[in-house]
C-alpha cells in the first residue's frame, strides 16, 4: 500500500487552509492526490462548468427585482446562444437592433444619471445569487447621491462592454454593470461590477473601473456597494472613470473630496 504522505508540520502550524480558498496543503497518496482533494477538485469542476453553461433565471429575477419596487427592461446581446457566445467574445458585447431600440425608448427624454446593467456574462451562479441582493444595498445609496437611474436592464448573453451601448441608448451619464466573472476552480460564484462614466460604443478597457470578487467568502455585498457608490460619486464630481480617476480626484478642492 502506498505511504499517505501527510502536509509538512510548518504547513500544519500556519494553518494555510484557513488563509485561502486556494487549493494548498492537499497531501499526496503516493504519486497522486488523496482520494479526498481528487473528489473535490472533480466536484468544484463540475460547478465551474454548470456556472458557465446555465442560463439566468430573467424570469425569476425580474420577479425580485419589481418586488423591491424596481422597473426592468430584458435586452440581449447579438450572440444568439450560449455556444455562440461562449465562442465569439466579440457577438456578446455587441447590443442587438431590437434592443437598442427597446432602450432607447425607455430612456426617451429621462436623462438618467445611472443605469444598472445585469449581464449573465461567464456565471450564472453569480447572478442568481448576489445580483440582486447588491442592487437592494446598492440602490439607497445612489438615491443618496441625489441620482436618478433608469430601469435595470437585464441583459442575454452578455460580456462587460456591452454596457456601453446599452447606457448610450438609455441617455445614461454613468453605467454599472454587474456581470458573472469567470468562475475558478476555488469560487464559481463570483460578481464583478464594472463602472463606466460616459458610456459609449467603443470605450476602451481602460476607461472602466472594476470591484471584483463580490461573493460570500469574498468582497462582502455591502462593502461592495459602498465602495461602489464611492466610485459613481467621484465619478460624477470629475466626470472622469477608468485609469483617469486618481488623479482627477486628486485635483478636486478638499472641500469636495
Amino acid at each position: 500500500m502506498a505511504k499517505v504522505i501527510e502536509p509538512a508540520a510548518a504547513e500544519q502550524v500556519l494553518d494555510l487552509k484557513d488563509m485561502t480558498d486556494a487549493r494548498v496543503s492537499l497531501g499526496r497518496h503516493g504519486a497522486g492526490l488523496p482520494t479526498r482533494a481528487q473528489l473535490s477538485f472533480l466536484l468544484d469542476h463540475a460547478r465551474a462548468r454548470e456556472a458557465v453553461w446555465t442560463s439566468v433565471d430573467r424570469a425569476a429575477l425580474t420577479d425580485r427585482l419589481n418586488g423591491l419596487g424596481l422597473s426592468v427592461v430584458s435586452i440581449d446581446s447579438m450572440a444568439g446562444d450560449r455556444s455562440i457566445y461562449v465562442r465569439r467574445p466579440d457577438l456578446g458585447r455587441l447590443l442587438s437592433a431590437e434592443s437598442t431600440d427597446r432602450l432607447k425608448q425607455t430612456g426617451a427624454g429621462k436623462g438618467y444619471d445611472v443605469a444598472i446593467v445585469v449581464a449573465d456574462g461567464l456565471s450564472s451562479s453569480a447572478v442568481e445569487l448576489n445580483a440582486v441582493p447588491l442592487i437592494e444595498a446598492l440602490v439607497p445609496k445612489l438615491t443618496a447621491l441625489n441620482l436618478s437611474a433608469a430601469p435595470i436592464a437585464l441583459a442575454n448573453q452578455a460580456r462587460v462592454a456591452l454596457g456601453d451601448p446599452a447606457g448610450h441608448a438609455l441617455g445614461a451619464k454613468l453605467t454599472i454593470v454587474l456581470v458573472g466573472e469567470r468562475p475558478g476552480l476555488s469560487a464559481a460564484d463570483s460578481l464583478g461590477a464594472y463602472i463606466t462614466y460616459g458610456p459609449k460604443p467603443g470605450n476602451p478597457d481602460s476607461g472602466r473601473n472594476c470591484v471584483s470578487n463580490i461573493r460570500d467568502g469574498g468582497l462582502p455585498l455591502g462593502q461592495a456597494a459602498e465602495i461602489i457608490s464611492g466610485l459613481v460619486r467621484d465619478m460624477m464630481k470629475t466626470r472622469v472613470s477608468g485609469v483617469a480617476l486618481k488623479a482627477a480626484v486628486a485635483k478636486l478642492p478638499s472641500s469636495t473630496v
